[in-house]
C-alpha cells in the first residue's frame, strides 16, 4: 500500500476544487505528523488568499473519512495522521508481498552501467573501491525494479604500457606474477632507466597493434591472470560482475577508425596541432578558447575519448541502451560532459536515449588528505579487506561472519554519505555497533532473526496496540517510496538513511515493546512486525551489496 498516493488521490480533488485546476497536493513524510501537504502555500499568489484560507477550505473538501485525520499548521500546512486501521492493512500487504510493496516497472529500459574499470597487470587500490560499489550497487538496484541492465566492467586492456610489461616479462609465464603491482613497478623503473628496454618495448607495442601472434599470446596471459585475480577479488566484495561483463579498450580497437570517419562525415572534427579533435560548444578553457576533445592524436593514435565515444555508438547503436551511467570520479565530469556532447552531436544519442555521468568524491585519511599510505602510495585494496576482517572479527562469532561484517562495513561507509562528497576512511567510526554504520544495521537484523528463533509462536497478522508499534509500522511503509525514488536520483545514501532510521526505530520497538513475553494476539503481531522488519532490512542491504549474518 502506497500511503503518499492513497492521500494524494483523496486530496487531489479537494485542491482541484479549491484552486480550480489541476494541483499536485505536495504529500511528504513530516516529522510533525505522519504525512504533510504544503501545496496550499504556492497558492496564495494565484487565489490572492491566505494558505491557512485555502488550507481549510481544502481540509473541508477532502474524504479523508476511514483514512487520516488532518489539521492546519504553521502558515498554511496540512499535517496528516494515518488511522491505526490503515496503518494495519498496509503493512500485513507488506507483510504478504514478497517484494515488500515494491514494484517491478511498467517501463524497463535497458540500461548500461559502466563502471569499476580498472587497468590490467596492476592490482585494485581503494581508488578502485567508490566507483565498484556504487556502480554495484546500481546495478543491483535497478535490475532489481525490473530493468535489463548491462554491467560494462570497461577494462584497460590495450596500450603502450603492455609493450613495457609483455617485454619485462621475457617470455616467461603470466600465471605465476603473485604481485601485480610489483611486476607493474619493476618493469617501469626498467624501461625509465634503460634505453634499450625501452626501444624494444616500443617495438614490441608495434608488434601488439601489428597482430603480431606470439606478442598477442602473451598478451592474453595477461588479460587472463588479471581477470581471475579481479573475479576473486569482486567475489570477495561480493560485486556481481561477472567474466561476461569484462569489456577492455582492446574490443573497440576495430571501431576507432570508424568513429572517427563518421565524426569527420559530419564535419564534427577539426586539425588542431596535428590531432582531430571535436570542439564542443559550450566548453572552454582557462583563457575562453574552445576547449579540444582530442579524438585522433597527432602520431595518428587514439586517445581515452576515441574509446569512449566508440563504446557510446556501441551500447545505443548496437546494444540498444537507452540509459549509459558512468560511474567515475568526478574530476573526470567535464570529459565525459564533452564526449556526450559530442556523441549527440553525431547522432548517437538519440530523443529518448541519455547518457549520465554518475560522479562521487574521494576517501581521505583521518588527516583530511587522499587516502595513501605512509609513504605516499596507493592502499592496495586487498590490505584494506584484510584488515576490515580483522578489526571484524572482534565482533563476530565466526570467520565467515567476521567476513561479512569486516567488507561490509567498508562498503556501508562509501553508500551511506553523499556520493558527491569526500568522506574519511575512519576504522572506529566504520565498525562501531552505534550509529549509522553496517555492523549497526547487521546487528539489528540478526536481533530479528533472533527473537524469531526464540519464539513459541508463529508471527500472525500485525495490529497496533502501541505507539512504539505504529512508528515501526509507519517506518516500514516507507520503504517501497524510498526504492522507486532511487531510479532517477541515484542517490544511494538515501536508502542507507532509511535502513538506518528503520534500524532505529525498531531498537525503541524492541526497548517499548515486549515481544516473547507479550500475551497471546499481541505477541504474534509483534513477531509480524519483526519478521517484516528483518525482511525490509535484508532486502535493502542487499540492495547495497551488503550480506546479513543471522547471528552477530
Amino acid at each position: 500500500m502506497n500511503l503518499e498516493a492513497l492521500l494524494t488521490a483523496r486530496l487531489a480533488p479537494a485542491f482541484a476544487q479549491v484552486a480550480q485546476a489541476t494541483v499536485d497536493p505536495a504529500v511528504r513524510r513530516s516529522r510533525h505528523a505522519d504525512f504533510q501537504s504544503g501545496a496550499a502555500l504556492p497558492l496564495a499568489g494565484p487565489l490572492g488568499r491566505p494558505p491557512r484560507d485555502i488550507a481549510a477550505r481544502v481540509l473541508a473538501a477532502a474524504d479523508l473519512a476511514g483514512i487520516a485525520t488532518a489539521e492546519i499548521s504553521g502558515p498554511g500546512f496540512l499535517n496528516l495522521r494515518l488511522t491505526d486501521e490503515v496503518i494495519a492493512a498496509g503493512v500485513n500487504d507488506l507483510a504478504a508481498d514478497a517484494r515488500l510493496g515494491v514494484p517491478r516497472t511498467m517501463r524497463p529500459e535497458r540500461i548500461v552501467v559502466d563502471y569499476s574499470s580498472p587497468n590490467i597487470a596492476k592490482e585494485l587500490t581503494v581508488g578502485h573501491l567508490r566507483s565498484t560499489v556504487i556502480g554495484d550497487a546500481i546495478a543491483r538496484l535497478l535490475e532489481w525494479l525490473g530493468h535489463d541492465v548491462v554491467r560494462a566492467n570497461h577494462l584497460g586492456d590495450w596500450g603502450t604500457a603492455f609493450g613495457m610489461l609483455i617485454e619485462h616479462l621475457g617470455g616467461g609465464d603470466a600465471d605465476e606474477i603473485t604481485d601485480l603491482t610489483a611486476f607493474y613497478q619493476a618493469a617501469r623503473a626498467r624501461f625509465d632507466a634503460d634505453e634499450d628496454f625501452r626501444t624494444r618495448s616500443r617495438l614490441r607495442v608495434v608488434a601488439l597493434q601489428g597482430g603480431d601472434e606470439d606478442t598477442l599470446r602473451q598478451w592474453r596471459h595477461f588479460v587472463a591472470a588479471s581477470q581471475r585475480y579481479l573475479l576473486a577479488a569482486y567475489h570477495r566484495l561480493r560485486v556481481t560482475l561477472a567474466p561476461q561483463d569484462f569489456t577492455g579498450e582492446s574490443f573497440y580497437n576495430d571501431k576507432l577508425e570508424p568513429v572517427v570517419a563518421e565524426l569527420a562525415g559530419k564535419g564534427l572534427l577539426r586539425e588542431s596541432e596535428g590531432a582531430l579533435c571535436a570542439f564542443p560548444p559550450g566548453f572552454t578553457g582557462r583563457g575562453g578558447d574552445p576547449l579540444p576533445l582530442i579524438v585522433r592524436k597527432s602520431d595518428g593514435g587514439f586517445g581515452y575519448a576515441a574509446t569512449d565515444l566508440a563504446a557510446l555508438r556501441y551500447r545505443t547503436g548496437e546494444l540498444g541502451a537507452t540509459r549509459l551511467l558512468y560511474v567515475v570520479g568526478a574530476p573526470q565530469r567535464t570529459h565525459f560532459a564533452m564526449v556526450y556532447a559530442v556523441a549527440a552531436a553525431a547522432g548517437w544519442l538519440p530523443a529518448g536515449v541519455r547518457a549520465e555521468h554518475v560522479g562521487f568524491g574521494s576517501i581521505l585519511g583521518t588527516d583530511g588528505k587522499m587516502f595513501r599510505t605512509r609513504s605516499g602510495d596507493s592502499v592496495k585494496l586487498a590490505a584494506v579487506l584484510d584488515e576490515a576482517v580483522t578489526r571484524a572479527a572482534a565482533l563476530a562469532p565466526s570467520a565467515e561472519v567476521a567476513r561479512a561484517v569486516g567488507i561490509g562495513a567498508v562498503k556501508y561507509a562509501d553508500l551511506s554519505g553523499d556520493r558527491m562528497s569526500d568522506y574519511v576512511f575512519d576504522w572506529d567510526r566504520m565498525l562501531a555497533l552505534t550509529g549509522n554504520t553496517g555492523p549497526y544495521l547487521q546487528y539489528a537484523y540478526a536481533r530479528t532473526r533472533g527473537i524469531l528463533r526464540k519464539a513459541q509462536a508463529a508471527p500472525g497478522p500485525i495490529r497496533i496496540t502501541a505507539p512504539a508499534e505504529r512508528a515501526l509500522a509507519v517506518e516500514l511503509l516507507g520503504f517501497a517510496q524510498v526504492v522507486t525514488g532511487l531510479t532517477e536520483s541515484l542517490e544511494l545514501h538515501r536508502l542507507a538513511g532509511y535502513l538506518h532510521g528503520l534500524a532505529q526505530t525498531f531498537s525503541a520497538f524492541f526497548e517499548a515493546c515486549p515481544v516473547l513475553k507479550a500475551p497471546a494476539g499481541v505477541r504474534e503481531s509483534r513477531l509480524g512486525l519483526c519478521e517484516l522488519t528483518g525482511r525490509t532490512l535484508r532486502q535493502g542491504l542487499d540492495l547495497l551489496g551488503i550480506e546479513t549474518p543471522e547471528r552477530l
